[in-house]
Formats: C-alpha cells, structure tokens, sequence
C-alpha cells in the first residue's frame, strides 16, 4: 500500500494531503509496525548483549502515535523480562547441572566408601578365622614371658625391699660390734690382755716361783683362821699367785715391807725383751689408796751354771696405770731361764707391799732371726 507522505517540518501534525484509510487496513498496518518493532528489538538486545535500550521514536498522529509509543515501552519491557528470565533459567540450569554431577560423584565416593568398609569388616573376620597356630603360639609364649617378667619385677622388689633390711640390721651389728669391741678392750684392759705379747711367766704353761731366792709371805692376823685358839690355815697368797690372770682385789702376793724379791722359773729359756707389772685400780681397791703397790725396781736375767745375776734395768712403776710394760735396757745376746724382780721402795705403806702381777716377754729365737 502507498504511504502518506510527511512534512519534515512537522512530524507530530496532521498531514492535509493525505488520503483517507480504512480502519481495519490501519490495525493491520499497527500490528505489523509492532512486530517488525519487537523483532528489531530483539535483534537489538541480542546484539548488544541484553542490554537496555530505549524505544525509539516513531512518527504517529495523536492517539495513534501515543498507543504505538506504549506498545513500543511494553514490548522493550517484556523483551527484556524474557531476557532476563532466559538467564535466570540458564543460571538455575547450570547449578542444577552442577549439583546433579556433584550428587553423582558424591554417591560413587559414599558407595566406594560403604564397600570398602564392608570389605575391610569382611577382611578382619577372615583374618581371625585365617589365625591359626603358628600364630597363636608365639603370642601365647610372649604373653607368658610377659607375665613371667612382672613377676620376676615383683620378686626383685621384694628382694631389694629384704636386702635393705639386712644392710639396717647389718649397720645395727656394726654398731653393736663396735660397742662389743669397745667393751673388750676395756676388759682386756682391765684383765691385761691387750699387751699381746707371748708371756713366758704364765703358771699355766709351766713357770714357776724359785722360793729359796724370793721374800716371805707377809703373815697377818686377820689373814689367819682360828679355832679354839688353834690356827687352821693362812690365807695369805702365796708368791705363784702373781703368774696367774686372776686380777681381783686381794689376790696378790704381799711381803713385809717396802723391799722384798720375787724370782721367777720361766717356762723355757728366752731371748728377753720386756717386763710387764699390773696393779688394780683405785676405783676397787678397798682402801682406796695404791700405797702398797711398788715403786722402784729393778729386773736381773739368772744364770744356772754358774749362778750369776745380769742387770738387765731398772725402772718405776706408776699406779696410775694400772699396767705398765717396761722395754729392758740390756739386752744380753743369749737366753735366761730365770727372771729376779728386786723391788726397793713402794708408795707409802710401811708395813707391806703387794704385787699383782708379773709377765715376762721375748723370743725362743734371737732378735736378729726373727721375721719382720
């Protein structure tokens, strides 16, 4: 059909030589202008990458060009609305994709993972069904060395729990040895043994007192026994009693006086070195005085054949120890088989002196022989 032509000075204005149009061609005419419109909009928007677009200014007289105008804004709008309703579904189809796929690994991983858990479950009943001797039998002896171990552990601590208590007791005889030996060396003290030397003037081995070269006895009255005026038995000691170890208070030899000598048979002939005189201590002594013990003394060797006296020194005793062992001052290279001790002073008594005891030391073989 023929177009009307426009001015161009006026394009909104009634056009005066324009023909007269029937209505329905003009419906026609707007129907196909507003789909040639939204095919042109489409184009458009797919070309420009969906974007937004103005409508575009179509020539119209009044109503008409109004009506197409909103047509225009209406069709633009629902091109749009199905633009971006085509994204939103093509977005929604991707994450429905995605997870679809994610759902389909995720299933494989949680059967694979169900089966291998199943399959191990199975393994490890197979695996104590497959256990058989050769297996159990070292397990059983490593538990029964297991056990034995703990209970060799505890009997080990028991052992070290009663060697504890032996070394406590052993410390304890230690302690009481030592106050043992303490207490023996007092009484060795006392009783003279701590000397340690061989003595040759012992009764019991042999010597002997040579009364013919050694004073009386001293007799007193209290010392006798009487009855009816009758005298029965002495008992004052005689001279043998100062080689014997009794060294209780009253059990000496006494003779009258403050000088007297007393010669001693050793038991065998000896190379002499030493002399050695005990007295008790004051603390038992019944006077409570050490007046009768000797004082100044002096030691001779005899001879037999022929009968000769050697000086071999002279000494004094101090009763304030109760032994004392004299080192002789001569020393004669040949034996003695005898021993006079000549005492010539004691510590104040007048009337007698007493003496304890006398031991004589030395050697059967000469000095010079004798092992270091």
């Amino acid at each position: 059909m023929p177009r009307s032509s426009r001015s161009p000075g006026n394009s909104c204005g009634p056009h005066k030589n324009v023909a007269r149009v029937p209505k329905e061609v003009r419906s026609r005419r707007v129907i196909q202008r507003g789909r040639n419109t939204c095919r042109m909009t489409e184009e458009a928007l797919s070309n420009t990458g969906d974007t937004f677009l103005l409508p575009i200014r179509i020539n119209a007289s009044g109503l008409t060009q109004g009506m197409l105008g909103c047509m225009s804004w209406i069709s633009r709008l629902a091109c749009f609305l199905r633009t971006q309703a085509h994204q939103v579904l093509f977005n929604t189809c991707r994450c429905k994709l995605f997870l679809c796929k994610l759902m389909g690994k995720t299933g494989v991983l949680i059967l694979c993972a169900f089966g291998f858990w199943m399959f191990s479950m199975h393994l490890l009943s197979k695996m104590d069904v497959w256990q058989d001797d050769s297996i159990n039998g070292p397990l059983q002896r490593l538990r029964m060395y297991q056990e034995k171990v703990q209970h060799h552990a505890g009997e080990i601590q028991d052992l070290r729990g009663n060697l504890n208590q032996l070394i406590a007791k052993l410390q304890k005889m230690e302690a009481m040895s030592d106050e043992q030996k303490m207490a023996q060396k007092i009484m060795k003290m006392i009783q003279g043994d701590y000397i340690e030397k061989p003595d040759f003037a012992l009764k019991s081995i042999g010597a002997s007192i040579d009364y013919e070269q050694t004073s009386a006895t001293y007799n007193h009255d209290k010392a006798r026994s009487y009855w009816n005026w009758i005298r029965l038995w002495n008992y004052a000691q005689p001279p043998d009693v100062i080689l014997e170890p009794n060294m209780t208070p009253g059990n000496c030899w006494a003779f009258s006086g403050d000088r007297g000598q007393v010669t001693i048979q050793l038991a065998q002939k000896v190379y002499l070195s030493n002399l050695t005189l005990q007295h008790i201590p004051k603390t038992i002594s019944l006077s409570g005085s050490l007046d009768t013990a000797p004082k100044d003394f002096v030691i001779y060797g005899m001879e037999v054949s022929p009968k000769k006296e050697v000086f071999l020194g002279a000494f004094q005793f101090q009763p304030e120890n109760i032994i004392q062992m004299f080192q002789l001052q001569n020393h004669p290279p040949r034996t003695f088989g005898a021993v006079k001790v000549k005492i010539s002073s004691n510590w104040g008594n007048p009337r007698f002196t007493c003496l304890y005891r006398v031991r004589v030391h030395g050697s059967v073989t000469p000095p010079r022989e004798q092992p270091n």
